[in-house]
């Protein structure tokens, strides 16, 4: 008998069997289509300020409000009125004392708009405020 039992095949594989990586790219393809619409659906377009002197805040705050262009105010993404927004910061209590409020208004936003919510803020107990600026590169002054 020339048969062969067991360990014949010494053929090198030369094949790479890319079906799972395929199907892995598809699956995140269609994951990532599905959740990119509701990104930039979520996203608010504010045209920030211009300042040479902005820092850089540091941490993230849970108060992050966002005054649009027509004075509509935005606690995280969530759009508020002022009647919503001052019962939503009494029932956090006295713990947002520490915290920094960060402001990003509109540069076209009307100054009486932010005093409001800078109003409700402290009234709320917040004594700490960050305005959000875009960082205005720093030019040389013109010699004469």
């Amino acid at each position: 008998m020339a048969g062969t039992f067991g360990g014949g095949d010494d053929d090198v594989i030369s094949g790479i069997n890319v079906t799972p990586l395929v199907d892995v790219v598809l699956v995140l393809l269609v994951i990532f289509l599905m959740t990119a619409p509701v990104i930039y659906q979520s996203a608010i377009k504010v045209q920030l300020p211009k300042a040479r002197s902005g820092e850089d805040v540091g941490k993230k705050s849970p108060l992050n409000f966002t005054v649009s262009a027509d004075g509509k105010v935005y606690w995280n993404g969530e759009l508020m009125g002022t009647e919503a927004l001052t019962a939503k910061l009494k029932t956090l209590g006295q713990g947002i004392k520490e915290e920094t409020a960060i402001i990003s208004a509109d540069q076209s936003t009307p100054h009486g708009t932010v005093i409001q919510l800078m109003d409700s803020l402290r009234v709320a107990g917040l004594v700490r405020f960050a305005l959000n600026v875009e960082s205005k590169p720093v030019t040389a002054p013109k010699k004469n």
